[in-house]
């Protein structure tokens, strides 16, 4: 593999999430190019996506919606949350 870098990758994405996903990427001393080849390299090493992409069942996505809109319980302690599981 050469090292000489000639090609090119674009994409179209929401301009509030580019800039965020920026400020991120160069907080972290990475430039946008050295960031998109990381996640090429790591699609290369998983022969897939890095991370899981999942379609989320009707009673994780009913939680999921309950968690966003603030229902659901709450516990000051972990200790509170495991007796409640029973665990």
């Amino acid at each position: 593999m050469s090292s000489v870098k000639t090609a090119t990758a674009r994409a179209r994405v929401h301009p509030e999430i580019k800039e965020r996903a920026e400020d991120i990427i160069h907080d972290l001393g990475l430039s946008v190019s050295a960031a998109f080849e990381l996640f090429y390299r790591q699609v290369i090493l998983n022969n897939g996506l890095p991370f899981d992409v999942r379609i989320p069942n009707d009673a994780t996505r009913k939680a999921i919606e309950d968690a966003r809109a603030g229902r659901g319980k709450r516990f000051d302690t972990a200790e509170a949350l495991f007796e409640d599981l029973d665990i």
